[in-house]
C-alpha cells in the first residue's frame, strides 16, 4: 500500500497534460449550443435535407460512408443502452 501511495505524485504529474487536453476538448465539444449557434444549426439541417433530396450521399467515398455507418451504429447502441437503463430490465417495462 505504501508503494502505491508513493506513486500517486508521479501519476498525478503524468495525468496533468492529459487532463489539460481533456478540458480543452470538453470546453468546445461538450458545451451546449447558444442562441447565436441556431442559424448554423438550421443551415446544417437544410444542407442535410438538400443533400438527401439530391442524392448527394451516393457520391460519398467508401471511407466516409463507412465512418458515417459506424457513427449511426454507435448512436443506435447508445439509444438502446439508454432504454435498458431507463426501464431497468432487458425484457420489457414493468407496468
Amino acid at each position: 500500500m505504501s508503494k502505491l501511495a508513493a506513486k500517486i505524485p508521479v501519476l498525478m504529474a503524468a495525468a496533468k497534460p492529459k487532463l489539460r487536453e481533456f478540458n480543452r476538448f470538453a470546453k468546445t465539444e461538450l458545451y451546449p449550443p447558444t442562441p447565436a449557434d441556431i442559424p448554423a444549426i438550421i443551415k446544417g439541417f437544410s444542407n442535410l435535407i438538400s443533400g438527401t433530396v439530391s442524392m448527394r450521399w451516393t457520391r460519398l467515398p467508401v471511407k466516409e460512408a463507412w465512418i458515417n455507418t459506424l457513427i449511426g451504429i454507435e448512436v443506435m447502441c447508445w439509444f438502446f443502452v439508454g432504454e435498458v437503463i431507463g426501464k431497468r430490465n432487458l425484457i420489457g417495462y414493468d407496468v
